[in-house]
Order: structure tokens, then sequence, then C-alpha cells
């Protein structure tokens, strides 16, 4: 369909919006004094107008007659005029194929992304549009395996912040009806770096990292809290949304009672924003657990002492020591006989003057005990030296002994 010179494409495609439509010769006779004249984009102009009928074409035909209206459009001086014209027809699938037609307006708009020029921020304009159809038709997994390309198109156009933060909200949404949510999750984050300090209080920044931090609180994986809570956008939130900043600062450093507190304070403030109290009473336990082992200078963590500090059954601490070392939040074993915890290895949750302190703390007993291991090796030295020095005063005697006796012998 798209063989021969730009008048005949033209006349081919005319003719065929023309039995589309059920109009025969109309469009193909308006064009023809336009190609008297050569005026070429005019021609381009009135099949672009027209094409809305393109979706009325029989399935098989789709794709060939929208190829062919790209072609002669993609050369034309008018395409950034007629590309959003196109682009609203193809917003939503032909109604003549309701089964495939998501796929096949994908794939035209897929064809027209690649013959735009790389930097061309056109581009950008046709991935919004196959965003919102991959978001109304459930088709993420056509999405997912270009994610990698986002960073990259984003500097080739050039784009702007706030065409940036659209692109991935629209990307966060899209993972996040798809399950997918460490996309979803990055997603967001990756729009929040995109507003300025000034910005950081705006509505618009408020409404992201709402939803970021919310996640961050809510989803099982998500126990590093550190780089979330020092955006600007979040800090924000202390004076816009009091609340779930300090539910944040629960999450990002304090324990199972802290957690509890808040909710004695803030009854039904979590039903009433969406978020389960037993997913995060779950992960405030686990958290819990880990900055208990953190804080044993002994390395041995008596059961009682798991129990007591996350208000459980004694029965229940292995099953709980075993959760927050697949969580990767703590190494070690259990003792069934000793009913202790032995760590091997525990991170801080979060890394301030309290947590100097008992670094300093630490050290000063690792000196002491060092001080200590120099003291009995000094003493043992000491020891093997007296002790040698004394082995080599009896063998001098003994020879002078030998050599007096040799001397009166002769």
């Amino acid at each position: 369909m798209v063989e021969g010179s730009f008048y005949d494409q033209v006349d081919e495609l005319a003719q065929y919006l023309d039995t589309v439509n059920q109009t025969p010769g109309v469009l193909s006779g308006e064009l023809a004094p336009l190609a008297e004249r050569e005026e070429k984009d005019e021609m381009v102009r009135k099949l672009v107008n027209a094409s809305s009928a393109l979706s009325q074409a029989p399935e098989k035909e789709f794709i060939p007659s929208y190829n062919l209206l790209i072609h002669l459009v993609r050369p034309s001086p008018l395409l950034p005029e007629l590309l959003p014209i196109i682009l609203n027809n193809l917003s939503t699938p032909p109604p003549s194929s309701p089964i495939n037609g998501p796929a096949l307006v994908l794939s035209i708009l897929t064809t027209i992304f690649n013959v735009l020029p790389p930097t061309s921020k056109l581009r950008s304009t046709v991935l919004q549009i196959i965003l919102k159809i991959i978001s109304a038709h459930g088709l993420y997994e056509v999405l997912n395996p270009q994610l990698k390309n986002l960073d990259r198109w984003f500097s080739e156009w050039n784009s702007t912040n706030e065409e940036v933060r659209s692109i991935l909200v629209a990307v966060a949404d899209i993972a996040e009806e798809a399950s997918d949510y460490e996309q979803f999750y990055n997603s967001l984050l990756s729009t929040l770096h995109q507003f300025s300090t000034a910005e950081a209080s705006s509505p618009a920044a408020r409404t992201v990292a709402v939803r970021l931090v919310k996640a961050a609180i809510s989803l099982p994986n998500r126990l590093d809290f550190d780089d979330l809570i020092a955006l600007d956008s979040v800090q924000a939130l202390a004076k816009s949304d009091p609340e779930l900043f300090n539910l944040l600062e629960v999450f990002a450093g304090g324990d199972l009672e802290d957690y509890e507190e808040f909710n004695d304070i803030n009854e039904n403030w979590l039903e009433d924003n969406g978020l389960s109290h037993p997913a995060l009473l779950r992960k405030i336990r686990l958290l819990t657990l880990a900055s208990l082992s953190t804080r044993t200078p002994t390395r041995s963590l008596p059961y009682k002492a798991i129990s007591k500090a996350l208000h459980i059954p004694s029965d229940d601490v292995e099953m709980w020591v075993i959760d927050v070392i697949r969580a990767g939040l703590v190494e070690g074993k259990l003792s069934q006989l000793n009913q202790t915890f032995l760590i091997h290895r525990s991170s801080y949750r979060v890394f301030g003057l309290d947590q100097w302190l008992e670094v300093s703390d630490r050290l000063e007993v690792w000196k002491g005990t060092l001080r200590g291991i120099l003291d009995v090796i000094r003493a043992s030295r000491e020891s093997v030296e007296g002790h040698a020095k004394g082995e080599r005063e009896e063998a001098d005697r003994k020879l002078e002994g030998v050599a007096r006796a040799v001397e009166v012998d002769a």
C-alpha cells in the first residue's frame, strides 16, 4: 500500500476513505484540484482530517491503511499540527475490532514512535497515548520491557521536569494496577526527585509524597526509609500531613510501642487512610526485632526479651526470628537449648547521635578488651623471657664449673 508516487498513494488512501465512508468520489474529488496545484501539504491535511473513518476499517485493513497515512504525513512540515489529530483517533481502539483493537492501536502507535527522530519531543506525546491504552486495557507486559529506556528518552527529548513527572506517574499507576509494586514505588520515588526544593510543598508534590510514603510503610519488602525521609517533599508532610509523617518516623526509627502509641492517639486513622493495621503490625514487629538485635551488647538475645518487645507468646518467638532473618534485617542462629538468639550480624535502621554514642561505648569496651589481652601477652612474654634468662644463667654456671674442673685436672 506504500508503493507508487506521492499522488498515487494519496489517491489510493482517499478512495479507500471514500469507500469506508460510503461516499464514493467525494474526498478524491476534493483532492484533485490540490494535486493539480501540487499543494501536497494541504492534501495531507485533508487526508488526516478525514482519517477518523479508519476506525471503521476491517481489522485486516486497519494497520496497512494507517501505515500509508503515517508514510504520507511523516515528511510533511505540518506533522506537529496533524499528529495530534491522528493520536486522538488512536486514543480508543476501533469498534470494528473489539478483541484485538488495543493490540492494533498499540502496533500503529509503536510505528509512529519509531519513525519519529529519536530527539523529537513528539515521541513524548505518542508515549503518553501508548500509556493511556496500556492502562485502559491492562497491557503492562507490553510496557515493562521498555521501562529501562525511560531515562535515555527523557534526555534525548530534553524533557521538562513536569513532562517527566507526568509520564512517571502514569507508569506508577499502571505498575500498581499490575501489582508490580517495586516498579510502582521506584516510579513514584523518581517522580519526587523531579520536584525542586521550591516545589517541595506544592499540591502536586504532596500528592506524590503521600502515595509514596503510604507505599513505603505498607510494602512488606520496603524496610529502609533513610533516603525517603530525607526528601524535601516528604519532609514537607510534617506540616501538611503530620499524622502520616509521624507514622513514617515510627517505621524509620521507632518500635512496636511507638506504633501502638500512634494508634492510641490517632484512633481509626489507619483505616480512614487506606492502610492495613495487620500488615503494618507485622512489619513494625520485624523492625522492632531488628532494632533489638543491634542494641544487644552480648550478641545473645533471650527468647523472653523478644517475646516482651514484640508482645507475642514465647512459642511464637522462633517464627518471628526466622522471618526477620528471611527479610535480611539480621543474621544469626537460634539456640533452642539455651532459649536464645545468637546474633551474627545486624544493621541499624537509622544512624544518628544515639547510634554514634553506642558505637563509641562499644569501641571503649573493645579497647579495654584489647588492653587486657595486651597485658596478658606482655606478662606472658616477660615470664618467658625471665625463664629463658634463668636457664641461660644456669647453663653458664654449669659451663664455668666444667671449665674449672678441667683446669684442676690439668
